[in-house]
């Protein structure tokens, strides 16, 4: 992990001396716990072998940290200092919650993992420890349904809310699930340790499906001024670099890594001179990283080449046909539409059927993208998520149904999180507006 120094200046008198060492203080551990909270806590839970003791035991650490480094001076490595301190508090927690045996049996359980950890930097068979862990949250006696959000927790320090977008639930529903889920772990005394290679393939939906949410997390930043967002995508790309590496003759590795590379390699596109964000059709392809584009498309034949087909190779190759109908001026979706229809009979995700209806409009008219829209008006999980509204507004716009059309970018207004985007989505109102009313005098 990256390690952070401490920068306290010393000038002025006593009481300015003190606030620059308490802002000083606060600044890096604001900063460490952006930066590495997912880390050390995914280190602490593999040590407790309890999710909940380890988020406790982390959370004293960082409050013994703003107490301690304004007066005393940050440590020169302060994730290193996190983690001792965490450590103890672990150890101290476990006593204070058990007694007798089984307090000493996991008090030498941590003592061993600990002692482990040395060892295992230099022969362990997963490079990365996270990995391992990914895979350890994967576990078949956790239930299916939450073990990429606890992944998103634990190993990459998502909170829950933001996990609970992710997966199109609510804040408070997520919150519960995870909570079952770790106490599931603890109750059942299943084990945070790296699984052998033969149980990796039965697990491995899980983990990409964790890494895969990671990234478009990320990917919701794309001017790279919430660093929290652009470490995520520097996390999920390496991290999926990792599972090709370690399974290199499983195609949907190769898959996932080739359609975060594609989307990856428009980022300096999505916005102009002026930050503002520019649709993929209006994008200029010069700012395109060709290089990116070019092993993007590597890994996707290497993918195909293995013949099995799954989720992650049909998105990475709609992202191929994306680029490939912008460079050609293609203007047939059909390509497009028939990955959609793939790729949906797979995965029945509303998500899948949102953006096939924004095909079938190119394909069949927007009044026929309309029908389905209407009809995924009724799935509840679409409520409040943001494209939506987005596409719902431009569809109702184009067949001059301005009424829902303002309606729906009102919605889709409300719900962005990106200033950009929301002002993109005004201007578009905005010209809906100006249509209705020269039509209306």
């Amino acid at each position: 992990m990256a390690h952070l120094r401490c920068d306290i200046r010393q000038s002025g008198g006593g009481r300015d001396r003190r606030v620059n060492r308490q802002a000083s203080a606060r600044d890096i551990a604001s900063a460490v716990a952006r930066r590495s909270y997912g880390k050390l806590l995914a280190y602490l839970a593999a040590d407790m072998h309890d999710v909940s003791a380890a988020e406790d035991a982390l959370a004293e650490a960082f409050a013994a940290a703003l107490a301690d480094w304004p007066a005393h001076g940050c440590p020169d490595n302060p994730e290193s200092w996190l983690m001792t301190v965490a450590r103890r508090k672990g150890i101290d927690g476990v006593r204070r919650r058990r007694s007798g045996e089984a307090a000493a049996v996991q008090l030498e359980t941590i003592a061993q993992m600990q002692a482990e950890c040395v060892e295992a930097d230099d022969a362990e068979s997963f490079p990365d420890r996270r990995l391992g862990l990914l895979f350890a949250c994967a576990h078949p006696a956790i239930d299916a349904g939450i073990r990429a959000p606890l992944m998103l927790q634990t190993v990459l320090g998502l909170d829950a809310k933001v996990i609970a977008s992710a997966f199109l639930v609510s804040p408070e529903a997520m919150c519960k699930r995870l909570g079952r889920a770790k106490q599931k772990i603890r109750e059942a005394r299943i084990p945070f340790a790296i699984p052998e290679r033969e149980a990796w393939r039965e697990r491995l939906d899980g983990v990409l499906a964790a890494v895969y949410a990671a990234y478009a997390e990320g990917w919701s930043d794309p001017d790279d001024a919430d660093l929290l967002h652009r470490d995520l995508v520097e996390e999920a790309i390496f991290l999926a670099r990792l599972l090709v590496e370690l399974l290199s003759q499983e195609p949907e590795t190769l898959g996932l890594l080739a359609g975060m590379l594609y989307a990856e390699a428009r980022r300096r596109a999505r916005r102009n001179a002026q930050g503002e964000y520019v649709p993929f059709d209006e994008q200029d392809m010069l700012l395109w990283d060709a290089r990116m584009i070019e092993e993007a498309e590597a890994l996707l034949l290497r993918a195909g080449a293995l013949g099995r087909i799954g989720r992650y190779q049909l998105e990475a190759a709609l992202q191929s046909a994306h680029v490939e109908r912008r460079r050609s001026y293609r203007s047939d979706w059909t390509p497009e539409m028939q990955l959609y229809d793939a790729l949906y009979a797979l995965t029945r995700s509303p998500v899948v059927a949102l953006n096939r209806a924004l095909a079938i409009a190119e394909v069949q008219g927007a009044e026929a993208a309309i029908n389905v829209i209407r009809e995924l008006a009724a799935d509840k999980r679409l409520a409040e998520y943001q494209p939506y509204w987005a596409a719902r507004a431009a569809l109702f716009a184009r067949v001059g149904d301005d009424r829902e059309a303002m309606h729906a970018y009102e919605m889709a207004i409300g719900l962005a999180r990106d200033p950009a985007v929301r002002r993109f989505l005004q201007r578009r109102q905005e010209e809906t507006g100006a249509r209705s009313s020269r039509r209306l005098g």
